[in-house]
């Protein structure tokens, strides 16, 4: 694999869930597009934050790049080899290096199932012995996200909320995974208990090299912790930038509307600036808006947002690798 060779490369992603009707023959009248042609790349040991209103997809590309879902087309590329439809057999030697933080700590660990046999269980499904023992290592890994080794027989309530989220960070490293999806890792917890879970991630990013896709709603925690950042709305890819860029000069009037809404000691850059309130409801994905999606609750629209598609693509005044996806982008800066 070159240099050059993205860790992650994703082309016209795709997931329709189809809707079932008819009686007393069940057939397919309709689908919901919950993700509709994403196009993104993540480099080594990158941080790429996606972030977006509920119901946008954003889920959704986590579990089909993780393969928990079955994309319905485009490509997923891992380190130059193409896994989108690779079979169980296929995966098996790629599973290890993609793993997954689930939103709930509560619902994505086994009540029934002591914290070391939660982490222990990636290494037995896949044959891994480590030298000293699995019991060691996990003790290893305890120790790594802050808990006490000595809670190795302890079950998951008995921890806080905050605990058992380093939990399933400890889960997902014990497979030394070099693409990690952290599908909003901190949404569930207390806000005190927000930051250090943050923070955790970032320390272990940065020692231990490991890429993240770290899916969020939270504009303010996304800015904290990723370097390049992509706006989903209604299935799509609306605008992707470095940090920076991306939150000091947006492009896109959704991206606007949504860093607008920040609060002022988070924003930080622009002090006194204007709320922008968007009026209606997000589209339903099952008919959604033609041309472009965000045309319904734009100020800016005009016929050819309705007629044409905008395609993601760098426009004037943007800086290098910051494309958006709108007919009538806003002013560099503004």
């Amino acid at each position: 694999m070159s240099a050059t060779t993205p860790l992650l490369d994703v082309a016209g992603l795709t997931k329709h869930f189809p809707i079932l009707g008819g009686f007393p023959i069940r057939r397919t009248v309709g689908a919901v597009q919950a993700v509709d042609g994403l196009d993104f790349s993540i480099g080594e040991g990158e941080s790429l934050g996606l972030v977006g209103e509920s119901g946008c997809g954003k889920s959704t590309t986590g579990r089909l790049i993780t393969r928990l879902l079955e994309p319905t087309g485009g490509r997923i590329t891992y380190r130059g080899q193409d896994i989108t439809n690779a079979s169980r057999r296929q995966l098996a030697p790629v599973r290890p290096e993609i793993q997954m933080i689930f939103q709930d700590p509560y619902a994505s660990l086994n009540p029934r199932q002591t914290v070391g046999k939660i982490i222990s269980g990636p290494m037995e499904i896949n044959g891994i012995n480590p030298a000293g023992g699995r019991e060691k290592r996990v003790r290893e890994l305890l120790e790594t996200v802050g808990l006490n080794p000595e809670h190795y027989n302890r079950f998951p309530h008995e921890f806080s909320g905050g605990q058992r989220q380093r939990i399933g960070v400890a889960r997902a490293l014990a497979l030394e995974p070099r693409l990690i999806v952290a599908d909003e890792p901190v949404s569930a917890l207390d806000v005190s208990i927000q930051a250090q879970v943050v923070n955790l991630l970032q320390r272990l990013q940065r020692d231990l090299g490991i890429a993240f896709l770290f899916i969020a709603h939270d504009l303010a925690v996304v800015r904290h912790f990723s370097q390049r950042v992509a706006v989903m709305y209604l299935g799509r890819i609306v605008e992707i930038s470095s940090r920076d860029e991306l939150y000091g000069s947006p492009r896109h009037p959704y991206t606007k509307a949504l860093l607008s809404a920040v609060p002022e000691a988070m924003a930080g850059d622009s002090p006194g600036r204007e709320r922008i309130r968007l009026t209606g409801d997000v589209p339903s994905p099952v008919r959604p808006p033609s041309g472009c999606r965000f045309r319904t609750r734009c100020w800016k629209a005009t016929d050819i947002c309705a007629s044409e598609t905008p395609p993601l693509v760098r426009v004037a005044g943007s800086g290098e690798g910051h494309l958006t996806a709108c007919h009538h982008p806003e002013e560099a800066g503004a």
